[in-house]
C-alpha cells in the first residue's frame, strides 16, 4: 500500500484549480441566452412591477405563453419593448 503525503501547497493548488473550474462553469451558464423569460426576469429587464407586467400582458402589448400556470415571455419581445419598437 503506497502512501502519498498531501502538502498545504498541494491543497492550495487544488483549491485554485477548483475555483477556476467553477468560475468557468458559471460564466458559461450566464452566457446562455434564454429564449423564454419568466415574469421576474421581465421585471428586472424592464425595471417594472409585477402588476405592470400583468397589465402589459392583458393589454396585448407583451404576449406570453402559459405553461402549467406560469406565463413565459419571449426574450425578443422584451428586447423590442426596451428598444422602443413595441409601445
Amino acid at each position: 500500500m503506497a502512501i502519498e503525503i498531501i502538502t498545504k501547497d498541494d491543497l492550495e493548488a487544488f483549491r485554485k484549480n477548483l475555483l477556476l473550474d467553477i468560475r468557468l462553469l458559471l460564466s458559461e451558464k450566464q452566457q446562455d441566452n434564454k429564449e423564454w423569460l419568466r415574469c421576474a426576469d421581465v421585471r428586472k429587464m424592464l425595471k417594472i412591477s409585477t402588476g405592470t407586467v400583468q397589465n402589459l400582458r392583458i393589454s396585448g402589448k407583451l404576449k406570453s405563453q402559459k405553461v402549467g400556470g406560469i406565463h413565459y415571455y419571449k426574450l425578443t419581445d422584451v428586447e423590442n419593448m426596451i428598444s422602443g419598437k413595441i409601445k
